[in-house]
């Protein structure tokens, strides 16, 4: 994974220890939270990342306040000094791989090789030679896998960490985070991950249809999983902020996670600059969400 500076000879710098990015689900909910710090924070863009297993996009600047023509590439990465966080957003999915034998010929049945591992490996490592401390993922999950739903309270944040064993963060509980329980790692793929991101076998990330699937495989399967594994085998700090959705409009739910980010940060989002740097202002939307869900319906239909 190569990074090209916006500037020439400049590097993600030390004095923003902590990075957040998105870990790619549905709803895009992590994507969104994402762009709005990216927004509210007025980070500024210092470069671009290759990883030649993420799917290429190309589109228009994304944040404004005006297009003026600037592309916007699938990995980007952003600083803001002022709040020491630096930001990377992630615009399009790591491509997988279908390949078949003779045999899967016969049964019908390919072997799907994602490259989530091979691009967390290479991502985490560029991170701790950029001299990065502190890594926090904003994912989401599927809500048609919640097992217990309480109606009377808001949106949950659920987390991961990396400064125990079984993920417990005395910090994020403290904030009102909830430990996600499907984590677990002594469950098989939970450890089959954990062996893939110490190199136990060079095969990586496959895995067969054939494989019967537990309702808890799915936890271990998403790229936040990836990206937890491969940075805490390297020694980073991880946080996983989490919280459950449906496909749909989830801009809700991003001002949300992006919030709990925040608050895991020790920022007040109602202290960052307004639009125009010289007053305080709240969260900003980014200028691509005028149109991410499209024009409203035509009233005169109704």
């Amino acid at each position: 994974m190569e990074f090209a500076p916006e500037d020439e000879g400049r590097s993600l710098s030390p004095e923003c220890p902590t990075l957040l990015l998105p870990g790619l689900s549905i709803g895009n909910v992590g994507q969104l939270a994402v762009d709005l710090l990216i927004a509210s924070t007025r980070a500024k863009r210092v470069g671009w990342l290759d990883a030649p297993s993420v799917l290429p996009c190309v589109g228009n600047d994304a944040y404004g306040p005006v297009a003026e023509g600037d592309l916007a590439l699938p990995l980007e990465a952003y600083e803001s000094p002022l709040h020491a966080i630096s930001l990377i957003q992630q615009r399009s999915p790591v491509i997988k791989v279908v390949r078949w034998s003779h045999r899967n010929y016969l049964t019908g049945c390919a072997f799907i090789q994602g490259m989530m591992v091979t691009f967390a490996k290479k991502f985490a490592n560029f991170l701790v030679r950029s001299g990065k401390q502190h890594v926090i993922v904003l994912s989401s999950l599927d809500s048609g896998r919640r097992k217990n739903i309480d109606a009377s309270s808001g949106m949950q944040i659920y987390y991961i960490s990396s400064v125990s064993d079984d993920g417990t963060d005395t910090d994020c509980e403290n904030l009102g985070f909830e430990k996600l329980a499907e984590y677990n790692p002594s469950q098989r793929r939970w450890k089959y991950l954990t062996s893939l991101t110490e190199g136990a076998t060079p095969q990586e990330d496959v895995i067969s249809d054939e494989d019967e699937l537990l309702e808890d495989d799915y936890y271990p399967g998403l790229p936040f999983a990836a990206l937890f594994s491969c940075c805490k085998a390297k020694g980073l700090r991880v946080t996983c902020l989490l919280c459950y959705c449906s496909e749909g409009d989830n801009i809700t739910d991003s001002f949300q996670l992006a919030a709990a980010a925040c608050k895991l940060l020790g920022l007040n989002p109602d202290k960052f600059r307004g639009k125009f740097g010289n007053e305080e202002g709240g969260w900003i939307t980014p200028l691509s969400w005028t149109t991410v869900y499209g024009p409203p319906p035509d009233m005169s239909l109704f």
